[in-house]
């Protein structure tokens, strides 16, 4: 499925596959800037439900076909990482699990677990606001998305609106103290 951002409609037919009603007039392309705000929109739904302030969005043909939230507590699941659950909307949204032609849209740098899933999903590209010296797998700590031993590599860009992530990682973690 995908979805529309507000006021706007989407085309609806992906790989062939039709998931709804055509517009006539054709969907603007998503920006990685604004697929950022929509994550930075699920980090802020996450810290409100209790969660880490994590949130993801999965862009295919430049439109968004996947948005989620951190949900671990919710959920009692250690893997209900928005990365995670936003690469398993999209494949099922798309009806494919390579994801070569998608691009992740994520808050903050992927552990990891996220880096693994981005790498046996196949995206072809990761975008990421704030970096994790902790525990970052796409270039801080690990470069899962570059090791030339993975049958798979993924182009990765960073910082984007990484400011705004850290603040609310930052209040979020603040205000738990």
């Amino acid at each position: 499925m995908l979805l529309d951002p507000p006021g706007q409609t989407l085309p609806r037919a992906i790989l062939g596959r039709t998931l709804g009603t055509v517009s006539n007039a054709p969907a603007p392309m998503i920006s990685d800037d604004d697929a950022m705000v929509v994550a930075l929109e699920e980090a802020s739904a996450a810290a409100t439900a209790g969660e880490v302030p994590v949130g993801a969005v999965v862009l295919f043909d430049g439109h968004i076909v996947a948005r989620r939230h951190n949900e671990r507590e919710t959920s009692g699941d250690p893997t209900a990482h928005a990365e995670v659950l936003a690469l398993r909307d999209a494949a099922a949204a798309i009806g494919e699990r390579r994801l070569h032609e998608a691009t992740l849209v994520v808050t903050l740098e992927p552990c990891p677990l996220c880096a693994g899933a981005v790498w046996a999903a196949q995206v072809g590209r990761v975008v990421y606001g704030a970096a994790d010296l902790r525990a970052g797998a796409m270039g801080s700590l690990y470069n899962f998305a570059m090791d030339q031993r993975l049958n798979h590599t993924t182009q990765v860009e960073s910082g984007l609106r990484a400011t705004e992530a850290a603040e609310l990682l930052t209040d979020f973690f603040a205000a738990r103290r």
